[in-house]
């Protein structure tokens, strides 16, 4: 099965975006992140800030999305997920993040992944980009994961995460973004 449609999940300190960057450019596919809340935001005339902060916010509270027009939190979810899937059926196209891979499960030409690493090494490698030091980058890192889980939780119903959730897992503890990236594409084209 040749994958039209490559969703990369990642834990933060991971380097998810890079292997993502690395996987289209050698695909010759689109990368889709950002773009997905533009998506969704321009095709049903909302600001693309709130459409973002839907992804973070408790379900069944509201939001601003346009001036002075208020939506449910759960509403603007569900275009992100349509933006997902429109995105998915234009094919050649590596999506990064939005839980793209629960939104595409059991879809035919997609491949689904998980970028990772150990905690240790995520906390270190975020310690050292944003210069802080190994105690609050790993609060970050802590908190970035329990977020990830009520964010899948929220939006899938998915009570925990697990190996089993993705076709292919890749951990960058030892592997570079590049390694990462020959792999997932040699995954994609079989």
């Amino acid at each position: 099965m040749r994958a039209t449609v490559v969703c990369i999940a990642g834990t933060d300190g991971a380097l998810s975006d890079q292997v993502g960057e690395l996987v289209a450019e050698r695909l010759g596919y689109r990368l889709a992140n950002g773009s997905i809340i533009v998506a969704a935001a321009q095709e049903h005339g909302l600001l693309p800030e709130s459409v973002s902060e839907a992804e973070s916010r408790d379900a069944g509270r509201t939001l601003e999305v346009d001036f002075g027009r208020v939506e449910k939190t759960e509403t603007v979810r569900g275009l992100i997920k349509d933006a997902v899937q429109h995105t998915a059926d234009e094919g050649s196209v590596v999506i990064v993040a939005h839980a793209a891979s629960f939104a595409l499960a059991g879809r035919d030409g997609v491949l689904r992944v998980l970028v990772t690493a150990p905690t240790e090494t995520r906390v270190a490698r975020l310690a050292a980009n944003e210069r802080v030091d190994e105690k609050q980058a790993g609060k970050v890192v802590a908190e970035s994961d329990k977020s990830r889980a009520v964010y899948l939780e929220r939006f899938y119903q998915v009570k925990r995460e697990t190996p089993t959730d993705y076709d292919l897992v890749v951990n960058t503890e030892r592997l570079t973004p590049e390694q990462a990236a020959a792999l997932i594409v040699d995954a994609a084209s079989q």
